[in-house]
């Protein structure tokens, strides 16, 4: 079989593998599968694109390939799950950067020569690659910690930005009629790259679980225009897959924090809104010891467990999971609700949950759970915070009202483990704090859990 057979063979097996891995990662059940398809996929996808006769050397290719993976392997090793968002806008930006530099490449190599149609796909790539890198640094920076979390806002930001989109469009467009133009075309690039910075800086970290799904939609977009420009199939297959499931995933964060697409693309989002200051909570907050919840808990036959970031932070999914196996073996049904925005990233805490070993029929989405909330005897609040503040149903004034929520508050009893009474994402207080039927549980969300499951098992033994 001839040499150009065999990679399209393989480019065509490496596409059906990706869309087939992109399905199964829709289900919790069936998302190890998926992943392993697509790891599957992509090394087809590089075993025939070794076989391309363009290339004249393989030395800086394995030693790419070396420090990638030495790199790779660090990175899945050390990386907490807490830092996941800050790894997924790694990807993202060193993504953006290598589409960015082969595009850099190519015009440096054959900018006067390049014909009209794929100067298009070549611009758009080293526009989108450019800014996407930068603005993914900047979204790393912030939910690092290195840079600020609050929105960092400046007068006459908006026509800033504006302007120099337009100029770099202007700039984009110039050079595609007239590809010999250069030093515009270093220009547009030297602008995007200050654009990706401009653009994220006004956005606070709580966005930015919007901000990176965005930016994936557009490193996305920048590989397919790669595929375009170096005519190679497999990474306009991919490259449109990443962008179009970037994008879906920005629209479903975007309904579920009730905001709309258009907001996020086009708004100064990210600034925490003005509290009115009747939306704040108000009445007594009042508190548990681990033991009195544990009493709680033992006289239950219902339990759900709401988790939120705070879980994440403290490490907890595994003392979550035992705390279930001990209600189990009481006779009591746990049951686990997932707000889709719930810790940094959609599907975060179905991963930590996984991990732990939590079965995936006791996981349950929000439209499955909130009708049963009412027959729940206890809902344990663990770390989550505005995904369940019931000022997003009953308060107009609340800056989050419209938001749709976990209804934890309409369950007979409520435990919420924190550390404190600090606020959530939101910037404003809880009011099912102060509700009659929520008890605080302050500490260590982990600690507590296992003094929760040492109570229970004492109780067991007593009996």
């Amino acid at each position: 079989m001839p040499r150009s057979d065999i990679i399209e063979l393989a480019y065509f097996v490496a596409a059906v593998l990706f869309i087939l891995g992109l399905k199964l990662l829709s289900s919790p059940q069936s998302a190890r599968r998926g992943m392993h398809l697509a790891e599957l996929g992509m090394a087809i996808a590089i075993a025939g694109t070794l076989l391309d006769h363009h290339i004249v050397t393989f030395t800086w290719i394995i030693v790419g390939a070396a420090a990638g993976g030495v790199a790779g392997v660090i990175i899945a090793v050390w990386t907490p799950m807490t830092a996941m968002p800050q790894r997924t806008a790694l990807s993202h930006a060193f993504g953006a950067a290598a589409a960015a530099l082969v595009g850099i490449a190519h015009y440096a190599s054959d900018g006067a020569t390049v014909p009209h149609g794929e100067m298009v796909a070549l611009g758009i790539e080293v526009m989108l690659g450019s800014l996407t890198f930068t603005g993914s640094l900047v979204a790393f920076a912030k939910l690092q910690g290195w840079l600020p979390g609050a929105p960092m806002t400046y007068q006459g930001q908006n026509v800033l930005n504006l302007l120099l989109l337009a100029g770099i469009v202007t700039a984009t467009i110039w050079v595609i009629a007239v590809p010999a133009a250069s030093t515009l075309f270093y220009v547009m690039v030297a602008l995007a790259v200050l654009f990706g910075v401009l653009f994220v800086i006004p956005i606070g970290a709580a966005d930015m679980p919007v901000v990176i799904a965005i930016l994936n939609s557009y490193a996305g977009l920048a590989g397919a225009a790669t595929g375009f420009a170096l005519d190679n199939k497999i990474l306009i297959v991919a490259g449109t897959l990443d962008g179009a499931s970037g994008l879906i995933l920005s629209i479903i964060m975007c309904k579920a924090m009730n905001r709309s697409i258009a907001n996020v693309l086009f708004g100064a989002f990210g600034k925490p809104p003005e509290v009115d200051a009747q939306a704040a909570a108000k009445g007594t907050v009042r508190s548990l010891s681990p033991e009195q919840a544990a009493e709680l808990l033992a006289a239950s036959e219902s339990v759900v467990v709401v988790p939120g970031y705070g879980m994440a932070v403290s490490q907890a999914q595994h003392a979550v999971k035992d705390l279930a196996d001990v209600l189990g073996e009481r006779g009591i049904d746990v049951r686990y609700a997932v707000h889709p925005v719930a810790g940094r990233m959609p599907g975060h805490m179905n991963v930590l949950l996984a991990e732990a070993g939590v079965p995936y029929d006791k996981l349950y989405d929000m439209a499955q759970i909130n009708d049963d909330f009412p027959h729940v005897d206890v809902a344990i609040v663990i770390g989550a915070n505005d995904v369940v503040n019931p000022a997003a149903r009953n308060n107009p004034g609340s800056p989050i009202y419209g938001m749709p929520i976990l209804n934890a508050d309409k369950a007979k009893s409520v435990l919420v483990l924190k550390r404190s009474m600090a606020a959530g994402f939101a910037g404003i207080e809880n009011e099912l704090f102060t509700m009659p039927n929520c008890m605080m549980v302050f500490g260590d969300a982990k600690k507590t859990v296992n003094e929760f499951s040492t109570a229970l098992k004492q109780r067991a033994k007593a009996a």
